[in-house]
């Protein structure tokens, strides 16, 4: 009876880890709309959100979302608040030295958003400030290409608060992931008078090729199932349902 017992408590014991592997924490920085941000009922929702929830049905796990601000996400997830990072975040050298990459999942170049008409070179901003996301791969291309040309470069913790300040003087410029300066700020009426000025940065030294999964080092079992996945969904038509839903152009890239 005693191995009865036991046998039991064994297949129960196994049961449970086995639920609990099943559910895949991505953390996930709520303050990057349109990909991420924490909705008017409290719920995360975002082209970042849609994504993980679409690799999580493809997996067959559940999804768990853990809000993280942006300069902490590497340090949670090799602190084991969660099992991978889905927020943007560019495959870049840098970044490889801490953490492990899936295949990209999309690819958007970055821009300068100024006053219209404003010229845009590498001494252009001398003098003058520009806004970015604090720890964002273009926060260091801001600072060698502009900073270093006598241009101050302001970091924000949360991006909205960057559009805030240009539109009220308080910075130059700001220099934002493509897609987030036009849905947040040049869409709406605040970006009214402003534009993307200057070219697309997409210097592979500084922007890798694209935004990718990030997962603690060595984890190589999860980043080759979610690397199936980001397939999957590309095949069956879930990323491009999800990808329509945000913008009018193709996300993923070349």
């Amino acid at each position: 009876m005693k191995k009865v017992f036991l046998a039991a408590a064994l297949t129960a014991s196994v049961s449970a880890f086995a639920a609990q592997a099943e559910t895949v924490r991505f953390g996930v920085d709520l303050n990057y709309p349109p990909f991420s941000k924490q909705g008017a009922d409290g719920k995360p929702q975002g082209f970042d959100i849609d994504m993980a929830n679409a690799l999580c049905a493809s997996m067959k796990v559940t999804c768990q979302i853990v809000p993280q601000d942006w300069d902490g996400l590497i340090p949670a997830l090799n602190a084991n608040k969660f099992d991978a990072i889905l927020s943007s975040m560019q495959i870049t050298e840098e970044r490889k030295k801490a953490v492990d990459f899936t295949n990209k999942y999309y690819n958007i170049a970055s821009r300068i958003i100024a006053k219209e008409g404003t010229q845009v070179s590498q001494t252009s901003f001398k003098g003058k400030k520009i806004g970015v996301l604090r720890a964002s791969t273009q926060e260091k291309f801001a600072k060698d290409f502009w900073g270093k040309n006598g241009a101050t470069v302001v970091a924000y913790t949360k991006s909205p608060e960057s559009f805030l300040d240009l539109k009220a003087g308080r910075v130059d410029a700001v220099f934002v992931d493509g897609a987030v300066g036009d849905q947040e700020f040049l869409k709406t009426d605040g970006g009214k008078g402003y534009a993307f000025v200057g070219p697309n940065y997409a210097d592979v030294k500084y922007f890798g090729l694209g935004a990718g999964i990030a997962v603690k080092k060595g984890n190589k079992a999860l980043v080759d199932r979610l690397n199936k996945a980001i397939v999957d969904i590309r095949k069956d038509g879930a990323y491009k349902k999800i990808q329509d839903k945000y913008f009018r152009f193709d996300v993923y890239g070349n």
